[in-house]
């Protein structure tokens, strides 16, 4: 035989050489939880080993992050109950949690890309993603709530805006509303590919945003569909996103791929809550290795296309890169 292609797996030097798909700390964004208090530290049951935080201690959380090489974080907050109501009243709150979230975080470490979560489950009585009326999902006058949320989050100092809802011309909408307030620079990262996927149950518990009735499949994505992701990509390019997102992302690696394929601007792509606790859960019961399998799965999310990679393992694999190195 001529050709071996065993040669190059023969040592640990030479696979390293010809690695095509490596991870460095750059790709990753860290999801923050913020909740009201102080000296609060709450570990999400359904998500091992991660935590929701009051912003006296997630701004330790957020240094830390920045000294390990994080340059990326993705901020939600919990909103409490007495506060949440079918108008988004707290969303747009200028001194909301978010907002104070942000403000803070910016001041402590101002060098790190900020982004914020534009949605308004958090904040619904309701438990979805805009206004109801009639058991129904109304899609412009949440929008016009959208842009107001953004507006608040790029006063308060956020470097991008993540419109997480997946209603019909956001994106163009905000970035209007952006524009017009003044915050040119202010940019967007559009959950573009967002699908109706069983895989977000631990971060509903996570901020208490589980629909209060029926499920989100009039607004997010049928599972069944790729060809209807590139379309939805390529509508929040042509409205003035910045960088288009794929959600969840092992079970959408083709989606991933099909879209990096056709995308100008950078792709993203959400780890999310239930294939993080799926590695946690055959961990624990010894079924795998979990360091192999963070790895493995990250890898493979990168090698699909995504240029970032929002990651609740994101301390983990840092500190595996580090390592390795």
């Amino acid at each position: 035989m001529n050709i071996r292609p065993r040669r190059l797996r023969a040592s640990a030097a030479i696979r390293d050489m010809a690695t095509e798909t490596r991870l460095h700390p750059s790709n990753f964004i860290a999801p923050l939880f913020l909740i009201e208090g102080e000296n609060c530290k709450e570990e999400i049951k359904s998500m091992p080993n991660y935590f929701r935080f009051s912003l006296d201690l997630l701004l330790e959380e957020v240094q830390e992050l920045w000294d390990m090489g994080v340059r990326s974080a993705l901020l939600f907050a919990k909103a409490e109950d007495h506060l949440k109501d079918n108008e988004g009243t707290e969303a747009i709150n200028p001194n909301g949690l978010m907002q104070r979230g942000i403000r803070a975080i910016k001041e402590v470490c101002p060098d790190i890309c900020l982004m914020s979560d534009i949605a308004m489950d958090p904040y619904s009585s309701f438990g979805h993603d805009g206004i109801v009326y009639q058991d129904e999902i109304l899609n412009d006058e949440t929008v016009d709530l959208l842009t107001e949320m953004a507006i608040t989050h790029a006063q308060a100092g956020a470097d991008m805006v993540a419109p997480s809802d997946m209603m019909d011309g956001r994106i163009g909408a905000i970035r209007i509303a952006l524009d017009t307030a003044g915050f040119i620079n202010t940019g967007i990262m559009a959950y573009s590919a967002k699908y109706a996927s069983c895989f977000y149950g631990p971060f509903r518990d996570a901020l208490d945003s589980a629909p209060g009735f029926g499920d989100k499949k009039t607004y997010q994505m049928n599972p069944a569909n790729s060809i209807e992701g590139l379309k939805e990509a390529q509508l929040d390019i042509n409205e003035g996103a910045d960088i288009i997102m794929v959600k969840p992302a092992l079970s959408y690696l083709d989606i991933i791929q099909l879209i990096k394929e056709n995308s100008p601007i950078p792709v993203s792509a959400y780890h999310v809550s239930g294939e993080y606790a799926m590695i946690k859960a055959a961990a624990e019961k010894g079924w795998l290795n979990e360091e192999d399998a963070m790895v493995e799965v990250l890898t493979s999310i990168k090698r699909a296309g995504a240029d970032l990679i929002a990651t609740y393992f994101v301390k983990d694999i840092i500190g595996f890169l580090k390592n390795y190195q």
